[in-house]
Formats: C-alpha cells, sequence, structure tokens
C-alpha cells in the first residue's frame, strides 16, 4: 500500500551527543574533513547508503548504536574536540575581521540556485556551483554574508538513460525536513512568512527556511505553504520550470520575497543589515524594486528617482551569460500586470518600473522586459566572470550606453574561482599537509593570499605520480559502480553486464569531460571523426580513455540528441571499455571526476563560456586542462600547465567546419603532444615532463583558481566601493544626486562641442612633443562644474577609429562669452609613434558617479567644428 503521506520523524539525541545535532545542521561539516571522519564513524555502512549526509544518518541509526557511542569515552572525546573546532570557527576573527578599511557591515547574496552539497539539492549547474563556493568562501574567510535563494521542492531533476540512450528525467520530491535546514520561527514559535501580493485580491505566501553554511546564513523562501492556493503553492516546485508567468512568479519571490526574509532573518537573529545587496545574475533583479519600495513609504520619505539613486549606490550585478538569449526576457504587459495597481509595489508608478527592464536601446526589443538589463540599471557596479567575459559583455550591453567605446562600457570583470577545501581530494591536501603542515595547509586553501604555491616544489615525483595513480584507481572504482547501476537502470540483466569489470584501466591516460550540454559546449566535437577518435582510445602504446558525464534541460531535444549520440558510441562494444558516459551528473559524481582524471577536455564555441570552472577544479589536483581559450583559460592558460586548443572563431566560417577544424586540431593535440608526455618515461621510470607539468598547475594556477582569491576582489573591487556609496548617499545626497541628473538630462541638448584648435607642435609631430588643445564648448544650461571636458588620445586604424586610447582632462580657461560659450585648454602629448588621433569630448560630471558612463551622456566634434579637429597622423 502506498502512503498518502510522509513526513521524517528527527531521532533524540541522548544527552552526551547533542552536539552531533550541531554538527550535522552546520554544512561546514561539506568541506572539513574531521567532521565528516566522526560522523561517518557513527555507522560507516548507513554513511555510505546516506550518500554521506548527516541528516539522514542520524535519521535512521538504532538507538542502541546511539547509546553505545553516548557510552564511549573515545568517541566523546572526538565529538568534543570536532564540536569546539565548529564553535572556534564560528566566532574568531578572520580575514575580513582583520583586513580593516570601511567594510560592509553585511552583503546579502541573491541567486537563484545554489550548490552547496549534494545533500541540498538546489542547484543545476556552474551558476549554482559557483553560488555555493562563494558563499563557503565567504565563511572561510570571514565575510558577513546572507545567502538568498528558493527551496524548490523538486530541485533539479535526477538523469538516467533509456535503453536507447535518450535522457529520462525524474523530480523526487524533497521534504525539508531531511534536509539540513531549521524553519525560521518568530518569538512566540510560529512560522515566519512573507506575503506577496498577487493581481485580483489573491496573496503569495513563503516559509523562509535557514541552511547554515559555516558563518553564513542561507535563506530559501517555499511557497508550498497552507496559506497558499495550489497554483501559488506551486511557484517553488522546480528550478527554471514552468512557463512564462511561472519563471516571473519565482523571480519577483526570490527578489521581492528575498529582501523582505531578509529583513525578517536580520530583525530576528539580531544580524547587521545589509548595505550591499549583490544580484548574483538577473533573475534576482527584482530585490531593487522592492528596495525602492521600502525608501518611497520609509520614514526617509524619499520619490522614485533620490530611491534609485540610494538603491543603486549599494547595488552589485554580476552577469554570468555571454549570448542574449541566455537571459530571462517577459513580456511587459506581463510584467505590468503584476508590478501594477493591482499587484506587487502598488503606489509606484508602474511604467518607471517598466523603464528600468525595457530594451529600449538600438537592437533591442521595446515590447520585453530584459531581467539582465534591470540588474545594470538597477546597480551602480557591474562585473563579468572572467576577463573575456567582461570584454563580451561590454560588447552585448553597449547599446544601454549609446556613444561610448565597449572597453568604456561600466562593466568590469572578476574572475570566478573554485572552494578549494571542498573540491581537493583528501589525499591531495593530506600530501599539502605534509609539506608544510596542517594549519598552513588550510590557510592556503581556504584564505589564499599567496601567488605562489611554491611548497609544491618540494614533494618528490614519485610521491606526485603515485598521488595521481591513487585518485584515477579511485575513479575507475567509481565509474564501474555507476556504470552497473546506469546499466541495470536501462533494463539489463546481471548477467549481460560482466564487462564492466574490464571498463577503463587505472594505467592509462584518463580524460575528463563533464558539464551541462547546451549546443555551444559542444559534447559531441570529439564524435566529429570516429575513426581518428578510436585510433586514439584503441592505440596499442598509447591509448586513450574518456569519462563523459552531463544533462541536458529538460525541454533542450537537441541536448539530448547529442547526449544520445555520445551514449550510443560509448555503447558501441569495440570502445566501450574506453568511453563512458555517466548519467546523473552532480556534486558527489563531480567531486571523483575532477580529482581522478589526468587531462579536462573543454572544447566551448569561444567565446561563449563565460568562465567554466570545472577545470579548475581538476587543476586543484594536479589534473592538467585541454581547452579552447575561453573564458578564466583565455586568462591564465601557459603551455607549463596545459594545451590550447586553436579555434577557428572570429572568421566567416561555417559551423559544420568550424567543428571540423576545432576537432582536427583536438585529436592531433592528443596524438603528437599529450598522450607522448603521458608515456614517455625518464631514467627513473617516472613521466617526468607530465609531472612537472602537474607540479607547474599546483603552483601557479592553484592560487589563482581559489574562490577565497575571488572573494576578497568581490569585497575591495566591489563590495567595499558600494558601501562607502551607499553611505555617501543618504537621503539628501539621493536626493541631490537625483535632482542633478534630471536637470542634466534636461540640459543636455544644448550641449556641444563648437570648435577645436591644436597648436602647432614646432612644426612636426614628433614622439614627445606636446600639442596645445583649445576647445570651444556650448554648456547651455549648465556649468563646468557639472561636466568634464576631455581628450580622448590613441592609435587610429584604417577607418581613423581610435585604439588603445588615453584620456586626459582639459580645464576651463575663459567663459562664459556672450554665447554662453566656454574656452577649455589643455596639453596632449604625442607620447607613442605610427598612426595617432585625438578627438574631445563633453561628459557629465558629479563627485557621486561611480561612472562617467553612467549616464550614457556625450557631446563629442561636428563635422567641421575645427581645422583640426580628430587631427591624424600618419
Amino acid at each position: 500500500m502506498k502512503a498518502i503521506r510522509r513526513f521524517t520523524v528527527r531521532p533524540v539525541l541522548p544527552e552526551p551527543l547533542r552536539a552531533l545535532g550541531e554538527l550535522s545542521r552546520n554544512l561546514r561539516w561539506s568541506w572539513h574533513p574531521e567532521t565528516r571522519a566522526l560522523l561517518e564513524s557513527v555507522d560507516p555502512e548507513a554513511w555510505r547508503a546516506t550518500g554521506g549526509d548527516p541528516v539522514r544518518l542520524l535519521g535512521g541509526v538504532p538507538r542502541e548504536r546511539l547509546d553505545a557511542l553516548a557510552a564511549d569515552p573515545d568517541f566523546l572525546r572526538r565529538l568534543d574536540a570536532t564540536a569546539t573546532a565548529l564553535r572556534d570557527y564560528l566566532s574568531q576573527p578572520r580575514w575580513y575581521q582583520r583586513a580593516g578599511g570601511e567594510l560592509p557591515a553585511a552583503v546579502a547574496y541573491f541567486s537563484p540556485e545554489f550548490g552547496v552539497t549534494a545533500a541540498l539539492p538546489q542547484y543545476s549547474g556552474g551558476l549554482g556551483i559557483l553560488a555555493g563556493d562563494h558563499l563557503k568562501a565567504a565563511s572561510d574567510l570571514g565575510v558577513p554574508l546572507i545567502g538568498v535563494g528558493l527551496l524548490y521542492r523538486h530541485g533539479y531533476f535526477r538523469q538516467s538513460l533509456s535503453r536507447d540512450g535518450w535522457q529520462q528525467e525524474r523530480y523526487p520530491v524533497l521534504d525539508p525536513n531531511e534536509l539540513p535546514l531549521t524553519r525560521l520561527e518568530e518569538p512566540d514559535g510560529t512560522p515566519s512568512r512573507i506575503r506577496l501580493a498577487l493581481p485580483g485580491g489573491r496573496a503569495l505566501y513563503a516559509a523562509i527556511w535557514l541552511a547554515q553554511v559555516g558563518r553564513v546564513p542561507l535563506l530559501l523562501l517555499d511557497s508550498d505553504v497552507d496559506e497558499n492556493a495550489p497554483g501559488e503553492r506551486d511557484v517553488t516546485d522546480r528550478l527554471y520550470g514552468g512557463g512564462s508567468e511561472h519563471r516571473l512568479l519565482q523571480e519577483m519571490l526570490l527578489g521581492i520575497g528575498g529582501v523582505r526574509a531578509v529583513r525578517t532573518y536580520c530583525r530576528l537573529a539580531g544580524h547587521p543589515a545589509p548595505e550591499v545587496f549583490h544580484t548574483n545574475e538577473g533573475h534576482a533583479g527584482f530585490l531593487g524594486l522592492e528596495r525602492i519600495r521600502e525608501l518611497t513609504t520609509d520614514s526617509a520619505g524619499l520619490d522614485f528617482d533620490a530611491a534609485l539613486e540610494s538603491v543603486r549606490a549599494g547595488t552589485v550585478f554580476t552577469t554570468h551569460t555571454p549570448v542574449p538569449a541566455g537571459i530571462d526576457r517577459f513580456d511587459r504587459e506581463l510584467v505590468a500586470h503584476h508590478l501594477g495597481e493591482d499587484g506587487e509595489l502598488a503606489g509606484i508608478d508602474v511604467e518607471r518600473v517598466l523603464a528600468l527592464g525595457l530594451e529600449s536601446y538600438p537592437g533591442g526589443e521595446p515590447g520585453r522586459f530584459n531581467m539582465a538589463v534591470m540588474g545594470l540599471r538597477l546597480a551602480q557596479r557591474a562585473n563579468g566572470v572572467s576577463t573575456l567575459h567582461g570584454e563580451v559583455s561590454r560588447a552585448m550591453f553597449n547599446g544601454l550606453w549609446p556613444g561610448f567605446d565597449p572597453e568604456e562600457v561600466p562593466i568590469d570583470s572578476v574572475t570566478n574561482g573554485v572552494h578549494a577545501p571542498t573540491w581537493v581530494a583528501p589525499e591531495v591536501a593530506a600530501l599539502g599537509a605534509r609539506e608544510i603542515g596542517a594549519q598552513r595547509a588550510e590557510e592556503a586553501l581556504a584564505v589564499g593570499d599567496a601567488p605562489r604555491w611554491d611548497a609544491v616544489a618540494a614533494i618528490p615525483d614519485a610521491d606526485v605520480w603515485q598521488l595521481r595513480r591513487v585518485l584515477r584507481e579511485q575513479l575507475v572504482t567509481e565509474v564501474r559502480a555507476r556504470l552497473r547501476a546506469s546499466w541495470r537502470e536501462r533494463g539489463a540483466g546481471e548477467a549481460e553486464l560482466g564487462w564492466i569489470d574490464g571498463v577503463l584501466d587505472p594505467g592509462v591516460l584518463t580524460i575528463g569531460f563533464a558539464r551541462r550540454v547546451p549546443s555551444y559546449k559542444r559534447l559531441t566535437l570529439m564524435l566529429n571523426d570516429r575513426d581518428r577518435l578510436m585510433e586514439l582510445l584503441l592505440h596499442p602504446e598509447r591509448p586513450v580513455q574518456i569519462v563523459v558525464a552531463g544533462k541536458a534541460h529538460p525541454a533542450d531535444d537537441g541536448g539530448k540528441r547529442l547526449i544520445q549520440e555520445l551514449v550510443r558510441f560509448a555503447d558501441d562494444p569495440r570502445v566501450r571499455h574506453r568511453v563512458v558516459f555517466l548519467p546523473d551528473y552532480g556534486m558527489a559524481m563531480a567531486q571523483k571526476l575532477y580529482t581522478g582524471c589526468d587531462v579536462w577536455l573543454n572544447n566551448p564555441l569561444r567565446p561563449l563560456e563565460a568562465c567554466g570552472t570545472s577545470g579548475m577544479k581538476a587543476a586543484l589536483n594536479g589534473c592538467l586542462n585541454l581547452s579552447v581559450l575561453d573564458g578564466w583559460w583565455e586568462e591564465w592558460y601557459e603551455p607549463d600547465f596545459g594545451w590550447a586548443i586553436p579555434t577557428a572563431d572570429g572568421s566567416h566560417t561555417p559551423e559544420a567546419r568550424r567543428d571540423e577544424l576545432e576537432a582536427t586540431a583536438l585529436y592531433d593535440l592528443l596524438a603528437e603532444r599529450v598522450t607522448p608526455r603521458f608515456y614517455e618515461r625518464g631514467a627513473g621510470g617516472l613521466p617526468d615532463r607530465w609531472i612537472g607539468m602537474v607540479r607547474q598547475t599546483l603552483v601557479h594556477l592553484g592560487p589563482k583558481v581559489l574562490a577565497a582569491r575571488m572573494l576578497r576582489e568581490y569585497v575591495e573591487r566591489l563590495y567595499a566601493p558600494a558601501a562607502r556609496s551607499h553611505r555617501a548617499l543618504h537621503p539628501p545626497a539621493a536626493r541631490e544626486l537625483a535632482q542633478w541628473k534630471e536637470r542634466v538630462r534636461a540640459a543636455w541638448p544644448q550641449v556641444a562641442v563648437e570648435h577645436v584648435e591644436a597648436g602647432d607642435p614646432a612644426g612636426t609631430a614628433r614622439l614627445g612633443a606636446v600639442l596645445g588643445l583649445r576647445v570651444r564648448v556650448r554648456l547651455g544650461e549648465l556649468g563646468p562644474d557639472d561636466v568634464e571636458v576631455q581628450a580622448v588620445a590613441g592609435r587610429v586604424d584604417d577607418g581613423d577609429r581610435l585604439t588603445d586610447s588615453r584620456t586626459a582632462g582639459l580645464k576651463p580657461a575663459a567663459g562664459p562669452d556672450a554665447d554662453g560659450r566656454w574656452l577649455y585648454e589643455g596639453p596632449l602629448a604625442l607620447d607613442r609613434t605610427g598612426p595617432f588621433g585625438y578627438t574631445v569630448r563633453v561628459l557629465p560630471a558629479h563627485r557621486l558617479l561611480a561612472s562617467p558612463a553612467e549616464l550614457g551622456l556625450m557631446a563629442v566634434p561636428a563635422e567641421g567644428s575645427g581645422e583640426q579637429a580628430g587631427l591624424i597622423m600618419r
């Protein structure tokens, strides 16, 4: 018979074991080896059966075993030491507390998904894993972060395969009581609730669940509560599920409801209120609207424009997508319906709200509400997630800043990193601890403030190679177990599966490829020439073996066909011992793949990989990268620790031809450079040159790819400046800035560069000569305090466009004259040889602007505005 309802009965731990509950509820156990070892010792068999989930473990341990542990002095000593270590970790000052300076009292970090641990399956791919690593790094560094997300009752789907290799999805129901969560409650014990108004007098309610990620609270909103009607209960049913209206409601709950959840948590826990709000991708962009609503209704009494300036000052927006198709966009009428007078944010002019997200720029669709566009307009500071992705983002969103060159668009970049304590194999960490001591090794991974890990150079080659062998053997064991389970799920009988015992070889070069399966990541590029691939797989002296994993979006039949194509190839009896597809890619599987592979393969269509952190996790374990120069690899690649796959991007090569060219380059690299290096042996019988590359990877790449490095950059370059701006934009200053912007926008049509003169540099344009610039500008109703007049100079290309330019400010020398014109003067040094040119421009200027491009306004010389205006010297 089937139960009509299920719930979890939580155990009552004996008093001596109460600290076990404390340890299991703080997700630090997911990256702290000593805590995991203690929890595993409670019941090793149950630990394995639950996939290393302490909440489920403790829920199933027999009473007799708990009583035995409560009477075991050795276990109690370990328990006390581990619990004391956790309390010290939570209370003692860390990097942030020692950093000094005007740092924010707290930062609220919003993301649609968080991949903290497999025991809390609230993630689908890289965005969520990055968000989880962001929280864990914040905890290690002591950054006072509050995470905000949604609690999906089905999480992301579980993946299996049909007999013919077609992806199957299933959505197990998650019970919050079986997860490492605590429900947020009011002082009287009633559950805390968030409420959003919906059209037609309806409401959307949500409970708040708390996951404690080390020092960082993660708030997850759950719409599956009794107060909601059936439709509203399903708002948080699935990650990235449902139609347009469903997604809109999810994003309203995440952004608007998330701010209300933060206010509730801070009130109940006494946590400092955030001074900075970080929007991790556009899904949470509505948080800015809620904060505007707060400021227009509280005691500050700001109008919309002043509230907007205040909100922008303390907001950071991170974009993760390199293509417009990856951004959530809604019909303007749908947004107006839910945010107008009959819905949420009543009292705020819905047209003002819509203006923040509409694609009202050349090339946009004016009827579409774009979440990334709103994110950028609501944030004074924005960034991409690698240097190359920053460039791509500035070009992609250039239309929001008309007249400015892409390099001047105010979108910075902070290259992603990964949380080393989560992704480094215990064996790797132990080897580091042996060399420099456990405490220093832990600090190197968690704080990561060293530019190099030179201690790795002292590890003997034999130890490095033995470590790689052990990790490869562990991967082979894991792959065989997962492959057997997959084939049984596909309908195979045990008698058919004897061949699995020979799948993969611990002595063979092992390549890993695991990620989501959109078309641009090119899962099947390796199959472009199957005969050539088979030669590599079955080479008699230098064979390779490949482990592949990945999920396609449930609605992406194209991605599912790619998986099926790969699976059918891997099912071929000729190669099935050398190439494997593992279904249900997730954190638990990833931790084995990253550590056990020798080479990590990444072959996206450049430049469509924003960052791509899987190769970073592999590198931390001594795995070498073989990748297209995209994302982070374009930034940090060196031949000493990996290989770059040549690409045919930037040309008009047809897609099929491009795939053919790049696949051939991949095969050539494997055959001519990668496999010979792996199998080549030196005088001592070891692959000396391969080991040298592993060592260089750890010494040079290791410190760069850390989430700790990433988070320190966020603090120093984005959070701290945003906090200073937030404090500077107190209500009177916010009103002043809003009124100034309104005045400048109204007056800007009268601003013009009317005449440019350049003094003769002694009759010749030689390196080191100086031009004396005299520029007459009309400012209309504005004055010199409202603008900056700049000379922009640099090299010129064949179309007379300035490249590699720099700016120099000019000073007012006289004015206004009878016609309201001002004279500006200044020197312009000819500081480089070759084709050289300059122009001048007028920009708005105010002490509270974060960027001169912030208003998107510029005045430049018109044709014929001076004999030497825009002079070009060749």
